[in-house]
């Protein structure tokens, strides 16, 4: 059973850090070194509690919103900008879920197994509802959504943390938010297949 609620948190976290990645890995890297619910000390995960690898994340992460908003966004999102900022998710994801793993002794392939697929799935489903709204909202509306989008991602890592199973039910909201995006393109392609 603790390999499956370790397994649990690893996924979470992973699963924030694929909804917007700055803030999860910072109050992860926190929650651990203060041993609240996680720990990479004295695993080959340490560094990730560690203030320069936090500095590291946020210079990375800065740098890539700053040349997402001095370019358009269409073009950033549309070529290298968007597979920088996916690579980006996918490693911190993995790197989280493995720690996550290690810290009780649980073999790290499951976490970066895991870990890669959670932050994977957060990533399209978050993306997908993002723009679905943004196209909704008004620019200065708009503007906020990356406030939203870091407040449910600190919510999931840090529930992650102090309460594993919650993780599943992340899972699953992220799964049909994708399948709902999915059913929605369909329709939308075949109704401009009716209109030809």
């Amino acid at each position: 059973m603790d390999l499956v609620f370790d397994l649990l948190q690893g996924i979470g976290i992973a699963a924030a850090v694929g909804i917007r990645p700055l803030l999860p890995v910072l109050l992860v890297g926190a929650l651990a070194s203060a041993n609240l619910g996680i720990d990479f000390q004295g695993t080959e995960f340490g560094f990730l509690e560690e203030p320069p690898f936090l500095f590291a994340v946020v210079v990375l992460v800065v740098i890539l919103d700053f040349i997402r908003r001095r370019g358009r966004r269409d073009v950033f999102e549309a070529g290298l900008g968007l597979a920088a900022v996916a690579g980006v998710v996918l490693v911190l994801g993995a790197l989280l879920a493995a720690g996550s793993m290690a810290d009780r002794d649980h073999p790290v392939a499951l976490g970066l197994v895991f870990g890669v697929a959670a932050a994977a799935l957060a990533f399209a489903a978050s993306r997908a509802l993002f723009a679905r709204v943004r196209a909704r909202l008004d620019e200065e509306a708009s503007a906020y959504l990356p406030i939203y989008g870091e407040g449910i991602a600190v919510g999931v890592a840090g529930l992650s943390v102090l309460f594993p199973p919650l993780a599943a039910v992340v899972v699953g909201v992220l799964v049909w938010l994708l399948a709902n995006s999915r059913r929605r393109e369909g329709q939308k392609y075949a109704g401009l297949r009716i209109l030809r």
